[in-house]
């Protein structure tokens, strides 16, 4: 199915230069993008490839316009980003394959859970006592909702989820380990989305939080008692300790890990591959990694820096036991 931009730009707006009845067939990076597709420019640094691209339309910012005119067709709006998330999700509703059952067969749904009339549950999921699902809430398949689990209106759980899972709660005792029953369970509000294979645990004595709006990429580790403010968003296999608390509108690059029991402001924006070792209150963009390198030159680095500390010791010494410097006498 089709849609012609005269319809797209009834639906989303933006400010069109271009013939209304043009038929788009598809969406399209730039540089893929042929006569039938529609793209996006969304930083400057892709004008090049604006310049070459065969889109029969582009969205393009303001700043933008003229090297879009000199082009062909395009969409003017203030954010080209936004403009283009909007589109997909008309493009899904107008493309969207028959729905099957509200709830799967397959699905295995405790008797005491409840789900609300417009609530989805896909294939293979499990959905044990006392859970609770909200409205328009919609599990792929082989998602796991453990006991007295909540989750909220509008989310969308992605295949493998496990939502409850016991926390890594374990008391040392003679050479061995003693299990901490986790008595908490999870909370997770309304608007949020968890990718593929992502897990949260339950709390040990309080529950584990996700507040509204929070979004979880694939691979994602939340440990017990983890409460993560509301619109934060992670990428693909972050990893937070338990008790550790994520302000609101925080971001988490990828591969990211945030030890237990620390604090992080709202707004605080953690740079890919870091590790959180202390507490950050003050917003901003952290950073904590040890450059790559050929390995015969890490290796030498690594080496020095082991000895850091003794050099710093040392450097004291020398500077208690170096008189000052007299300062010359003033005329």
């Amino acid at each position: 199915m089709a849609l012609r931009l005269g319809e797209i730009v009834a639906a989303l707006g933006g400010e069109l230069h271009g013939d209304e009845g043009q038929i788009i067939e598809r969406l399209a990076p730039l540089a893929a993008a042929g006569p039938e597709a529609l793209a996006f420019l969304s930083h400057p640094k892709y004008i090049k490839e604006l310049a070459a691209s065969g889109a029969a339309c582009v969205i393009v910012s303001p700043a933008m316009r003229e090297a879009a005119a000199a082009r062909g067709a395009f969409i003017a709006t203030p954010d080209p980003y936004l403009y283009f998330a909007h589109l997909t999700q008309l493009w899904r509703s107008r493309h969207a394959p028959p729905e099957g059952p509200r709830i799967h067969p397959s699905a295995v749904i405790d008797p005491s859970a409840q789900i609300a009339d417009t609530a989805r549950i896909g294939a293979l999921c499990v959905v044990e006592r006392g859970a609770r699902i909200g409205e328009h809430t919609v599990l792929k398949s082989r998602v796991t909702v453990s006991e007295d689990c909540v989750i909220g209106a509008r989310c969308l759980l992605h295949p493998g989820v496990v939502i409850g899972a016991d926390g890594f709660g374990l008391a040392p005792h003679a050479g061995a380990w003693v299990k901490i029953e986790q008595l908490g369970a999870v909370r997770i509000g309304d608007d949020v989305e968890i990718g593929a294979n992502t897990c949260i645990d339950r709390g040990a004595l309080d529950d584990t939080v996700i507040e509204d709006g929070v979004k979880l990429d694939n691979l994602i580790q939340i440990g017990h008692n983890v409460h993560v403010g509301r619109n934060t968003a992670m990428a693909g296999c972050v990893g937070v300790a338990g008790s550790a608390r994520i302000g609101a509108g925080c971001t988490l690059g990828g591969g990211a890990i945030v030890l237990g029991h620390l604090e992080l402001a709202d707004g605080v924006h953690v740079s890919a591959a870091s590790v959180v070792t202390r507490s950050i209150l003050k917003p901003g963009q952290y950073t904590g990694m040890f450059p790559i390198d050929d390995n015969a030159a890490w290796e030498k680095n690594a080496a020095t820096l082991r000895h850091l500390h003794g050099l710093r010791e040392r450097l004291r010494a020398l500077e208690r036991a170096t008189p000052a410097r007299s300062q010359p006498n003033t005329p």
